[in-house]
């Protein structure tokens, strides 16, 4: 990785959490000039992209890492999860999916943010065409004819401002950077008045490569097999109660836990640390400007049922990356922007919707009280064991293989 003074490039990303350093390992190969803007220092405990939550790999993000060559270091520390359990608290529905049945290694794996986050940055050092500001905050974008051009301030113990130009602007920064709305990009924001709190425990009867999720009357728990034996857990309840439950004892916490999720699993014990962040979903109006695109959680930021947020943007930076290369290879990178972006946006457009969609809508059915709506939660999760077709499509939507994918979601690297 590169640093230097010079402040001409063909690409900046904004953001170097794990969606904005995958962007630039997936475009590092095209001989492209890459700068890197973050705000948070490395090595801080609020860097947010690389903390101790768990992420759940779809086999298309799989693929990707396979063909940047970085998918072993990932896989040793992962946890592959083999089966899917589904439930509704005193309903009779569930349902029950397989990797066995998929003819599929693993449905996906579990990965600690933090330990991507490490495999990542490792690869991004070894990049002599990546130079990073960090750490930096945008303050202006000015798109040009021509350029795109950001003004920097730094965040260290000796502020001082700049100014950076490229010909492509990524911004991969999240929707709560406020990066959309500088290029004059609204988004649509759903608050649904529910927060996640994420941990972990040990549970007495071994997870064994599987994952649960039990819906109740008004919210949802997941648990995610990590390493050590251990189960990620991400309980989705209102608002309301949320800071109580943080605030809880590890015994009256647990109890609640327990209370929620049932005996599946046996008693559960040995609870780790506990986080919480508010849940809404957030869809930019659109996902480009003249020279600007957005990926990622810039793009949309989904509500964390079907474990679905990160997969999506990795997809987008595989598309993006797919836009990106047939330009270079016809060689009309620098005449093209507007149109890898414009095929970038079309292409997109269908899979954002299909999931924004599908969490939305699993949120307003779960989440409602209505006997009718419970019957359809009911024939819906049976729908999945008894309908071989309806299952199949559901699973590879959730593993990221369903309509059209570009290169990286399909294993197949540039070089």
């Amino acid at each position: 990785m590169k640093k230097n003074n010079q402040n001409r490039f063909d690409v900046i990303i904004a953001g170097g959490g794990m969606i904005g350093v995958s962007m630039a390992l997936a475009i590092s190969s095209f001989g492209l000039k890459i700068g890197l803007v973050e705000k948070v220092e490395r090595d801080e405990n609020n860097q947010p992209s690389f903390d101790d939550r768990s992420t759940a790999l779809s086999r298309s993000s799989q693929n990707m890492f396979e063909a940047l060559g970085i998918w072993e270091k990932i896989r040793q520390a992962s946890t592959p999860i083999r089966a899917i359990h589904v439930s509704d608290k005193g309903r009779f529905g569930f349902s029950h999916i397989s990797a066995k049945e998929e003819k599929v290694e693993a449905l996906g794996y579990v990965v600690i943010n933090r330990v991507l986050g490490s495999v990542l940055l490792e690869e991004l050092e070894s990049k002599n065409n990546i130079t990073v500001f960090c750490p930096e905050t945008i303050i202006s974008i000015d798109e040009k004819e021509k350029l795109c051009e950001l003004k920097l301030r730094s965040e260290d113990k000796n502020p001082s401002m700049s100014k950076i130009k490229s010909k492509m602007l990524i911004v991969a920064s999240g929707a709560k950077s406020g990066l959309h709305r500088m290029l004059g990009i609204g988004a649509n924001e759903i608050k649904y008045s529910q927060d996640a709190i994420i941990g972990n425990v040990q549970t007495e009867i071994p997870i064994d490569n599987r994952a649960f999720e039990r819906f109740y009357e008004s919210g949802s728990i997941a648990f995610l097999p990590i390493e050590n034996n251990r189960s990620a857990f991400i309980w989705v309840l209102p608002d309301n109660q949320s800071r109580a439950m943080m605030n809880s004892s590890e015994e009256d916490f647990i109890g609640s836990l327990q209370e929620k999720f049932g005996m599946r699993l046996g008693n559960l014990n040995n609870l780790g640390s506990r986080v919480f962040y508010p849940l809404t979903l957030t869809q930019a109006y659109r996902l480009k400007t003249k020279r600007s695109v957005l990926v990622g959680n810039a793009a949309n930021g989904l509500h964390p049922i079907a474990a679905q947020g990160f997969n999506l943007g990795l997809r987008d930076v595989a598309t993006l990356a797919d836009c990106i290369f047939s330009e270079i290879r016809e060689g009309n990178f620098d005449e093209n922007i507007g149109k890898i972006m414009n095929d970038y946006a079309i292409w997109r457009k269908s899979d954002h919707q299909k999931l924004g969609y599908f969490t939305d809508g699993l949120v307003k059915i779960f989440g409602s009280k209505h006997s009718s709506i419970g019957i359809i939660r009911n024939l819906g999760m049976l729908g999945l064991d008894f309908i071989p077709g309806f299952r199949r499509l559901f699973v590879r939507h959730t593993m990221g293989l369903a309509g059209r994918l570009p290169r990286l979601s399909r294993g197949v690297p540039y070089q």
